[in-house]
C-alpha cells in the first residue's frame, strides 16, 4: 500500500466538501484558529507573569497589604 497520491488526496477532499459543506468546514477552521490563538495568548501570558515574578524576587521589594476574607458569614 505505499503512500498516497494526489488524486487519492483530491478525492477524499472532495468527499468531505460534499459530506460537511463548506459553510460547517470555514466553521472548524476558524474555531480550531481560534483555540490556537487563545493556546498562544495563555503561554503568553505565562511568560510575562513569570518574568514578573523573577523581577520583584531580584529586586528584594516586599508588598505589604490586607487579605480580606470573600466569604459569606
Amino acid at each position: 500500500m505505499g503512500s498516497f497520491s494526489i488524486w487519492h488526496w483530491l478525492v477524499v477532499l472532495v468527499i468531505v466538501l460534499l459530506v460537511f459543506g463548506t459553510k460547517k468546514l470555514r466553521n472548524i477552521g476558524s474555531d480550531l484558529g481560534g483555540a490556537v490563538k487563545g493556546f498562544k495568548d495563555g503561554m503568553k501570558n505565562g511568560e510575562e507573569e513569570k518574568k514578573a515574578e523573577q523581577l520583584v524576587e531580584k529586586s528584594g521589594v516586599t508588598v505589604e497589604g490586607e487579605v480580606k476574607d470573600k466569604q459569606k458569614s
